[in-house]
Parts: C-alpha cells; structure tokens; sequence
C-alpha cells in the first residue's frame, strides 16, 4: 500500500498546468510495487511488471509472406520472362527440402523457405506452363519473404517495464511463446459520493434529492485502469461520519476518489474530514470546467477530491485521478490521445487557461468536423451522451471561428 508523506501535494503557485500536475504527480508519488504473475486471458489491462525479453526470433523462421513460388533471385533474368521447373511444394506447417539452382517451388503463406531460397513470386504475378512456371522480370532480391527476427530479434525488449497491457501487446506475448506474464497488482480504489441531497439509484428518492451519477461514472471509468474499484457508497454531510469513513477506508485501500463537498461551505465536510486524519491541499488548475481539486493524504492513502458538477469531474479526473492511479500502478506515462478535427462554431474563452468543450465529430472531405454541444453547464450529463469528445482549446487561445484547427480528445480513447 502507497505511504505517501502528508505534504507531497503541496504546491504554492496560484495556478497548475495540466502538465506540472502530472510532472508533480511523477515526481512525487512512488509506484506501489508487488508484483503477480497472471495468465495472458487475464492480462487485458494489467501493468507490464519487468522488461519482455524476446525468448525466440519472432518470425522464428525464415518464410514466405504469401502464396506463390520460392526462388533463387540468381536464376531469374533481369529483362525478360525465367522459365523454371516446378520440383515440389512446402505447405505451412512442414520443413521442405532444398530447392536446387534452375527450379520453383510452390510455397505458401507462413511456410519456412527451402534452403536456398531467397526470394518468393506471388502466384497472381506468374502463368504456368504444365509442370513449369513462368516467371516476369523485375522482382527484388527477398520480395515477399519474412527473415527470421523481422520482427522482433532474440533477446530484445519486446515489450517495456510499465506497458499497459492491450489485445496487441498480449499477441505478442503469445506469439513469443510466454502463457502467462508477471504484472503489477491492480491499484485498490475506494470510490464515494458526498452529500446528503444525493440516494443511490433503485433507493426512494426524498424530495429534496437526486439520484447519484458521479459514484458509477467514476466506477465505469476506473474499469479501464489497472484498478480494482470498490463502491464505498455516499457519505453524509457530517464531519465526524466522513472523517471515520476516511481513516476505515485507507486502511484497505491504495487510493481514495470522492465527489463534491470539498468547497468552503458550511455543509461541506471533506476538507476538514481529510484533514483531520492528513492533511489537505487545493491544486488549482488551470482548467475549465473544473475548479480547485482536493489533492490530500489521510493516513499514507493519497485522496482526490473531483468535484460535484458530473463534466469537470469528468475533466479533472483525466488529468489527475487517471494519471495518479496510473503512476501507483508502475504505468509508464503516455499521453491522452488526441485527433485533429477543424470547428464548426464560433467559440471565446479567457487566456490562461485550458477548456475542454463538449463537441460532436461528422466526417467531412478534409477530415473531421467538430460541433458544439448546444447548451453550456458541468452539470449536462447529455452534454457527454450527446457528443463525441472535448474540444481542448489550448491557454494561450481566446477564440475559435469556423475553419481553425483543433485537437479533439475522443470519449472512446479516454473516457
């Protein structure tokens, strides 16, 4: 379990970038470590504990990219048709035998090349005459062959300590031979919602309340991390109550994620609940939506405060649960994806800070067109249900016109 030291969040400018938050985030905070070794089935989203050292060439065997015709390139005749005779064929799966100078053989995709064989024609560029093939001129030396170790050599890193685990990376395992792989274990997150105006959805709903969104929002989104997420349920506006709730729960976590009630108000009990049992700072990003982010400490346990409003949770958990959670579970740092797309609307903003607007993506001829949600407001759940991304409109920007460039972070990449 991560002991973090009480005053690792603390921070004395009057704004963070997006980027000095995740640099204080690397510098700051320590992998967990504890390391398990789980079948490649299991492995979807787990963190590569230790370097793959390739235990074999990959492809391990010199062979043929397609269907056609193995050939010593020497024999051919560089301006105009080869006539060679046809003496057997290597199907995939068996070890042909040599192929003596003057003479084809029929290969196929995936089979090892005979000894000898350098070069492979593809059956659609060739005519048959009987038991010979006709060869055209032209080809390159090694044309549709794979060399052993195209692909990955002996003894190399396949893969890097710290790679999330996805289909591609656990094909690659496979093809390697490994059926299992040694990973980090899930980072153990602890997930409340605060306030007494919210009811767990299927519970009755009081007349001054709404049902809570943020809780299984931040739950689905954790599916997508090497976590192991667990519903700690609403926690009361009282302090003694969240405060207890707080200590209980690092004791059995990694990290702490909650939402709402960690402003200045009178009902507002996280800060003095996380404080009571660490200590607690406001990290004010340079973001919209969003506002001041509870970063704190109760009992070694690093906790994030989000806020309330369902879209700058959604904003800040990006850009500083997800990297934390990811940094605790030993990933190496690798950036939000973001796609290029041009503006359909007019849009100002104030420099100095970095917004994320909520937009739709159509395919145009030159490439993908954003349009704007309707309606502003962090607190549009149809503004995320509605639309394909946030626009990230950069710090240095007070305006978009229809035409300009933007960058687009897609809600299926990151969300």
């Amino acid at each position: 379990m991560a002991q973090l030291s009480d005053d690792c969040f603390a921070f004395g400018g009057p704004l963070l970038s997006v980027e000095a938050a995740a640099a204080l985030i690397a510098e700051r905070v320590p992998p967990l470590g504890g390391v398990e070794t789980v079948p490649l089935a299991a492995a979807r989203g787990r963190v590569l504990a230790a370097d793959l050292v390739a235990p074999l060439p990959l492809p391990p065997f010199f062979n043929s990219a397609v269907d056609g015709y193995a050939i010593r390139h020497a024999d051919l005749s560089p301006d105009a048709e080869t006539r060679l005779p046809v003496i057997g064929r290597a199907p995939a799966g068996a070890v042909p035998p040599a192929l003596p100078r003057g003479s084809a053989m029929r290969v196929f995709t995936g089979a090892p090349m005979p000894e000898g064989a350098d070069t492979v024609m593809m059956q659609e560029d060739v005519r048959t005459e009987g038991d010979a093939v006709i060869l055209p001129p032209g080809l390159k030396r090694g044309a549709n062959c794979r060399p052993a170790g195209e692909d990955v050599a002996r003894g190399a890193v396949a893969l890097a300590a710290g790679t999330v685990l996805g289909p591609a990376e656990i094909g690659l395992a496979a093809a390697l031979g490994l059926p299992a792989l040694p990973v980090s274990r899930r980072v153990r997150v602890g997930v409340f919602s605060t306030g007494d105006e919210l009811a767990s959805p299927g519970a009755p709903l009081g007349p001054a309340q709404t049902y809570d969104a943020n809780r299984f929002a931040l739950l689905a989104l954790l599916t997508r991390l090497p976590a192991e997420a667990r519903d700690l349920g609403i926690l009361p506006d009282r302090r003694d109550r969240t405060a207890a709730a707080l200590a209980e729960a690092a004791a059995g976590h990694d990290l702490l994620l909650t939402t709402g009630g960690v402003s200045t108000g009178e009902e507002d009990h996280v800060r003095a609940a996380i404080e009571a049992g660490g200590r607690l700072v406001f990290w004010r990003l340079a973001v919209k939506p969003g506002r001041p982010a509870a970063m704190g400490v109760v009992r070694g346990v690093p906790v994030v405060g989000l806020p309330g409003n369902p879209v700058a949770a959604f904003v800040t958990f990006l850009h500083l649960a997800r990297p934390l959670l990811l940094r605790l579970a030993g990933a190496r740092a690798k950036p939000l994806l973001r796609v290029p797309a041009v503006a359909d609307f007019a849009y100002r903003k104030k420099a100095g800070r970095r917004e994320y607007v909520r937009v739709s993506l159509a395919e145009s001829g030159a490439g993908l067109v954003a349009r704007k949600f309707g309606r502003e407001g962090a607190g549009l759940l149809t503004s995320l249900t509605e639309t394909d991304g946030f626009a990230e409109l950069p710090e240095t920007a007070t305006a978009v016109a229809p035409g300009d460039p933007l960058r687009v972070l897609p809600f299926e990449a990151v969300l």
